[in-house]
This record gives structure tokens, sequence and C-alpha cells, in this order.
């Protein structure tokens, strides 16, 4: 989940090195805790320059979210494939993928879950941004489910149970307690596939 490895932070556009340093420190520190001023230090650029961008600290966050959705997704679908999930495959490539993200040194749990928490109430878009990104990422792991009458709800079925594990890992500092989490991610959702095995075994006669 990087900017274009190609270039250094410096020789981005202005836009791309205030999205950078917003990405960062909210994800980091948090929205609310982080101001106009930090990303502005941060992203090496003058206040007239980001306020031609980003007129105010809102048009950012959605901005931020929409930054986060993409690079998310797009680090989702490399480690589903990487980690061997193909079409119709199962769903339990998922736990490496969700390990993969887990023990990572940056992790702060979901962007988009942490963002309704904080500003949810202030700032309705960011509940629609978040809502979109969930449905997406249930989108990305329907592609794992036979085709079945219940894939959709299976998917979301999923989708709610790495929420869970996602929550829960960012609140555990022990790595025995991270595995803990993916033991039980593992356990729901060996048990959601096996509730779609009748339905694609069905399909078949």
């Amino acid at each position: 989940m990087a900017m274009d490895s190609s270039k250094t932070a410096s020789e981005l556009p202005a836009r791309e090195r205030i999205l950078l340093a917003a990405h960062d420190l909210f994800y980091r520190d948090g929205i609310r805790a982080t101001g106009v001023d930090k990303v502005i230090a941060e992203s090496g650029v003058t206040k007239v320059t980001f306020y031609r961008h980003f007129p105010s600290k809102n048009d950012l966050i959605r901005a931020f979210l929409d930054y986060r959705h993409r690079l998310w997704m797009e680090w989702f679908a490399d480690a589903i494939r990487r980690c061997g999930g193909r079409p119709g495959s199962g769903l339990s490539p998922l736990v490496q993928v969700m390990e993969e993200w887990f023990r990572k040194p940056i992790y702060r749990g979901c962007a988009f879950i942490n963002s309704v928490a904080e500003m949810g109430g202030a700032l309705p878009d960011v509940v629609e941004i978040c809502h979109r990104h969930k449905q997406d990422m249930a989108m990305a792991i329907r592609e794992l489910l036979a085709d079945t009458p219940q894939r959709d709800a299976l998917a979301q079925a999923a989708a709610i149970a790495i929420d869970g594990a996602i929550v829960r890992a960012q609140t555990e500092a022990r790595d025995a307690d991270v595995k803990q989490s993916l033991d039980s991610l593992a356990l729901l959702l060996s048990a959601l596939q096996a509730t779609s095995t009748p339905f694609a075994e069905a399909a078949q006669h």
C-alpha cells in the first residue's frame, strides 16, 4: 500500500505529496489529532499550494479516504492472488492475507472504520465512502466463492468476519493474541465455506 516507488516523495506533484503526507499521518495518528499545518509541513508545500488543492480539511479527508480505498483494494487483490486465491477457490486464502496485513509494523486497523468512529457524525460523507469500500471488499471476496444462490450472502458474512478480526487485531499487542484472532477468523471462514458446499454440490447435479 504505497505510492509509486519509482519516485521519491519530493519528486511527486504537490497534490500527491499532500495526499501521501495526509495518508500516513491520518492513519498513524488519527484525523482529529492531525492538523492541516502538520500535513503542510510534512508534505513540504506552502499554505497557498495546499489550499489550492484542498480548500478545506474536509476536502482532504474525502480525498484521503478515496486514495486509501484505491491503495488498499489494489493491495488486497494482489495479496489474494499471492496467497493462492482464484475465482471459486474458496475463502481460506483470506486468513493468510489478513495475517500479512496484521503483521505489518504500520498496522493501525481499518482506516475506514477508524474514520467513521472519528468523523462519521460530523462528516456524513465519511460513512458513505466507508460503505462503498466495504461493499467493494465484499465483491472481491465474492470472486473466491462458487456461483451458488448463497454467494452474495456468504461474501457479506465473510466480510463481516474479517472486519471483526481487523478490530480485534487492532486492540491486541501480543503475537499470541493476534494468532488467536487469525485462528478465530479461520474457523469462521471455514464454517461459512462449509455452508456453501451443499449449494455448490446441488448445482452440479
